[in-house]
């Protein structure tokens, strides 16, 4: 009998990159033409990897919107309890890649010294003719905060599922890195 294993995952980025897409994509397997810009909503679904299964529990969260105040901070419910985040951005808008910069420091804030599992999402891959983010940048960005990253569309179902199992996977590793650095214990 698998192990069941509850992750919960927040998605977060600028309005109208796709967040709601993205989280209804994978867990209803259909893309939304049209809706109301999102508040906060949640899906669930159970993942099977391996062995083990996990039941995603998602977090859709409203567009972040720049404040002025530098010293804003995200609110506890996307900090405490969570176990891994999803931050999107669209790659036709270099403004929602500014945005998720920011926020990826808010998080590092809010957490304190220890590593966040994190997957940084290039959405809307479908509009690559009206790109104005490469994919270089987004790899550069995610590999200077030591996190995955990955290019999806979630009009075309490209990756869409891909997204969630690599934000389990880093779940992981970040997990299992815990103790791994030369951390002895000596009596005296």
């Amino acid at each position: 009998m698998p192990l069941v294993r509850y992750r919960k995952v927040a998605i977060l980025g600028y309005r109208s990159v796709g967040k709601t897409s993205l989280a209804h994509q994978f867990v209803e397997g259909e893309f939304l033409e049209g809706y109301d810009p999102t508040v906060e909503n949640t899906y669930s679904k159970t993942v099977t990897l391996g062995k083990d299964e996990f039941h995603l529990h998602l977090v859709d969260t409203a567009g972040q919107v720049p404040v002025a105040d530098e010293y804003s901070i995200l609110p506890y419910s996307l900090i405490i309890g969570v176990h891994g985040y999803v931050l999107v951005y669209s790659v036709n808008s270099l403004r929602s890649f500014q945005i998720v910069k920011n926020l990826y420091q808010k998080l590092h804030e809010g957490h304190g010294k220890t590593r966040l599992s994190v997957l940084l999402v290039g959405n809307k891959a479908d509009l690559s003719p009206e790109r104005e983010v490469q994919a270089v940048e987004g790899k550069k960005l995610a590999e200077s905060w030591g996190a995955m990253f990955m290019e999806s569309s979630a009009r075309d179902n490209q990756l869409t599922q891909d997204v969630f199992i690599k934000v389990i996977q880093e779940i992981a590793r970040v997990e299992n890195s815990y103790g791994r650095q030369d951390r002895r214990c000596y009596l005296m």
